[in-house]
């Protein structure tokens, strides 16, 4: 079998560094050509699994330490999966039950977002199915608190597909999208509907599927946004923008288009501060983690245009990013890809961004 993902080669080439061995002690520990540990670096020669074990066992590391796809194991959380499952099998005809007072249900709702961004899967896994049809009841229930009991139940869904997307769920990921769009449709909430979209790319980015609907997607979204006059539509929008042009990026689409979706998302961010807005992370910070993640993808000339000596501003800005929302930068792809990155760039990194990427779980 072979691993096509470029993401490898830069991965084994940051550890190696983190490791201060050269790609000729590397190649010679894992028993395997030079030219061959260079192709893989490099992204032009695809790494098969016996390469990889011997390469991962010179370092000292597991092979999914350098391929990027930890396993999640937790067996509550996989325990829990089934009671979601049926729970969103009958989101339009939920059993009888009590239904509790709108304000009890923001809470309640927050409290599972609160979960997501801080990682607490297993209780949080455990804790939705009995909200998640509680919600549902509620918004077939109609009145006029129903929009924005839609609005809690989008959210709802948010944290149950955080919980499938993590632990490879992603049939059930995907459904749990479409009931959030469903849902921010119901709410008739334009940020919401918005963050939808900037979710619903999960799907196109699982299993290294194709991503070209996923950049229409998220252009049609921003066609059918207002004006972003207000903080939560201005980060709506920018988190629009910002995953655009990682994707168009990503799909080697034409620069213009890339560097126009970054220069909306410079343009939105301003006047907006760091922050976690309708359940994603938005702000000065995260823009800077975009901007790595747009080189990381455009390679290796515009990686270096963009970072030629300012290093120390990009690990600065993930710092910042940490403090805002830890267990959401710790869980973000984006960020990983930004920290293997910083570590190419440093022949002897430093002591805090190897701690900051080994946090990270990056390497």
């Amino acid at each position: 079998m072979v691993i096509p993902d470029r993401q490898v080669g830069h991965r084994i080439a940051a550890m190696r560094g983190v490791r201060r061995l050269t790609q000729r002690r590397l190649a010679e520990d894992a028993h395997i050509s030079l030219s061959t540990l260079r192709k893989v670096e490099q992204g032009s020669r695809p790494v098969t699994d016996g390469v990889l074990e011997a390469l991962a066992a010179a370092l000292g590391v597991e092979p999914d330490a350098l391929t990027g796809r930890r396993a999640h194991t937790d067996s509550r959380v996989h325990a829990a999966v089934p009671d979601i499952r049926t729970a969103i099998d009958a989101y339009d005809i939920p059993d009888d039950g009590p239904v509790r007072p709108l304000d009890e249900l923001g809470r309640a709702t927050a409290t599972a977002t609160q979960r997501r961004l801080t990682s607490q899967y297993t209780r949080l896994a455990e804790e939705l199915p009995p909200l998640l049809v509680e919600l549902s009841r509620a918004v077939l229930g109609g009145g006029p608190e129903r929009r924005a009991v839609a609005a809690l139940l989008a959210a709802a869904y948010r944290s149950a597909d955080a919980v499938a997307y993590k632990y490879g769920y992603y049939d059930l990921s995907a459904r749990l999208i479409e009931l959030m769009r469903r849902s921010a449709d119901i709410a008739e909430d334009s940020a919401l509907i918005a963050t939808a979209a900037y979710v619903r790319t999960e799907v196109f980015f699982a299993a290294g599927r194709n991503l070209t609907p996923g950049l229409r997607a998220l252009e049609m979204a921003l066609d059918d946004l207002p004006e972003p006059t207000s903080p939560d539509l201005r980060a709506a929008a920018g988190s629009l923008h910002m995953r655009a042009a990682v994707v168009a990026a990503r799909l080697t689409e034409d620069p213009a288009v890339v560097a126009q979706h970054m220069k909306e998302a410079r343009r939105l961010v301003k006047g907006v501060p760091e922050g976690v807005y309708n359940g994603t992370a938005f702000g000065p910070a995260s823009l800077h983690v975009h901007e790595v993640s747009v080189a990381v993808e455009l390679g290796d000339a515009a990686r270096a245009q963009l970072w030629l000596g300012m290093r120390d501003e990009a690990f600065g800005s993930l710092q910042t990013a940490r403090q805002t929302a830890p267990q959401h930068v710790r869980e973000h792809p984006f960020v990983r890809d930004a920290l293997v990155t910083l570590l190419r760039l440093h022949v002897s990194p430093p002591h805090a961004l190897v701690a900051f990427a080994e946090w990270a779980r990056a390497i």
